[in-house]
């Protein structure tokens, strides 16, 4: 009886292992590139520049296929596709998009030590003028330049918790200046 308790159980370890095998595998299939090379190609040197659509009212960001909510932020002028963080204390901005946005980082520049997902990274902090995802904008933003490996930049807690109110449902997130 025990043998054949053992060969069930080794298909049911067998099993999930190949299910979340296949799960890292599509998720993987689905996201963006993430080299530099592909940051090039895709973006042009500098961000391109945006406008407000609607001042003061709430923007709506649609749930993504990944279960994430991707926004484009007005970040000084400036677009910047960011993933809503909840989970970040601060608007965490890769070193690509930094130097897109005209913001001149130097390696003394990294003075503060952040704990991420991934470990402790070297960080720089600056002042943003604005972020804005649609008409939600707020003024002097607080935020950090991370030195490497953060594979996008991120919308955290300096902004959102800046708002009136944030709000998620299954199909969306609704941001209110």
């Amino acid at each position: 009886m025990s043998a054949l308790r053992l060969d069930i159980q080794s298909a049911i370890v067998m099993g999930i292992a190949t299910l979340s095998s296949l799960s890292v595998a599509w998720w993987l299939t689905h996201q963006e590139p993430r080299t530099a090379e592909a940051a090039v190609a895709i973006a042009p040197a500098y961000a391109t520049p945006v406008h407000d659509a609607v001042p003061g009212q709430p923007a709506q960001i649609a749930r993504s296929a990944d279960g994430h909510y991707w926004a484009e932020a007005d970040i000084d002028g400036r677009a910047v596709r960011v993933l809503v963080d909840t989970g970040a204390s601060v608007v965490a901005l890769t070193r690509q998009d930094a130097l897109r946005l005209g913001l001149r980082i130097t390696p003394s520049d990294f003075t503060q030590t952040v704990q991420t997902a991934s470990g402790p990274v070297k960080a720089a902090p600056v002042e943003l003028d604005h972020v804005a995802v649609s008409g939600a904008r707020v003024n002097k933003v607080r935020a950090l330049v991370v030195e490497e490996g953060l594979p996008h930049s991120l919308l955290g807690m300096s902004y959102l918790g800046r708002l009136s109110a944030f709000e998620a449902r299954p199909s969306g997130l609704t941001l209110r200046p």
